[in-house]
């Protein structure tokens, strides 16, 4: 009886094959590939049974107003709500933005400056009210003796934004954004506890007040969160018009007034 081969010889085998031509090993019986298994009659059973269709997957439903309501009740302090709107994803402009704008100032300034969705400088620096319309931002309320470095509250201005990120499109804020980040903003009206408020923009006259038309409403008093809330042209828009400067100025003299007057 012949032994069996070992691997030296068996190698020089196939290689001699492969030289002589030879592509594909085959079996010791002939194998008919085009044959059909036959079938398995107990898989034949089990496939005629009906099938209960599955049941669908539902996702839970999120409700980014009552998540941004939840993290902005929890947060105790300015230093919390900072880093509770950080931590908040559900606002798409988050994404496109480089830095979260929170606010400036003094905390226990009497008057709180609520601006716009921040612009690309403001974006860049993270601070609201910079760059050429913060220049004249500063100018206006220096007019009046009034600022953000300002240390004595009576005349210091503390300054946040209607939405920490940076608008897209035009610097226009979609509405659903408005109405998500408007417990944040709430919030952080109840931890200033300001006299009064002043909203610089269309966006920040639509979340607080829930109204349109910032050149209509502008230099007229009004009420939210239980204070008195004054409606001015934001810096930007003055800088595009210049001669809305004068109904910035008599609205500049009536908020002096108004401190004097609840003094």
């Amino acid at each position: 009886m012949e032994s069996a081969l070992d691997y030296h010889t068996a190698r020089a085998l196939l290689e001699w094959h492969v030289e002589l031509g030879a592509t594909e090993a085959i079996l010791d019986a002939p194998l008919d590939r085009y044959e059909v298994p036959k079938e398995d009659p107990k898989k034949k059973a089990a496939a005629a049974l009906p099938v209960a269709p599955a049941a669908p997957v539902r996702m839970p439903q999120i409700d980014p107003v009552a998540e941004a309501q939840k993290a902005a009740q929890a947060a105790k302090d300015l230093a919390a709500l900072e880093q509770a709107m950080a931590q908040f994803d559900h606002c798409t402009l988050k994404r496109g933005a480089r830095n979260l704008v929170f606010a400036d100032g003094n905390p226990a300034a009497r008057v709180m400056i609520i601006g716009d969705a921040p612009d690309r400088d403001e974006d860049r620096e993270g601070k609201p009210f910079v760059g050429r319309a913060g220049t004249l931002f500063d100018n206006m309320f220096s007019a009046i003796d009034m600022g953000r470095d300002v240390p004595m509250s009576k005349d210091a201005l503390y300054i946040a934004s209607v939405v920490p990120w940076r608008a897209q499109r035009g610097g226009e804020v979609p509405a659903p954004v408005l109405k998500m980040m408007r417990p944040f903003l709430e919030r952080h009206i109840q931890l200033v506890a300001p006299d009064i408020i002043v909203l610089m923009g269309n966006a920040a006259l639509d979340c607080v007040t829930g109204k349109r038309g910032i050149t209509r409403a502008r230099g007229q008093w009004q009420t939210a969160f239980d204070k008195p809330v004054l409606p001015m042209m934001n810096p930007a828009d003055l800088l595009r018009r210049p001669a809305l400067k004068r109904e910035a100025w008599a609205d500049l003299l009536s908020l002096k007034a108004k401190l004097e007057e609840t003094a």
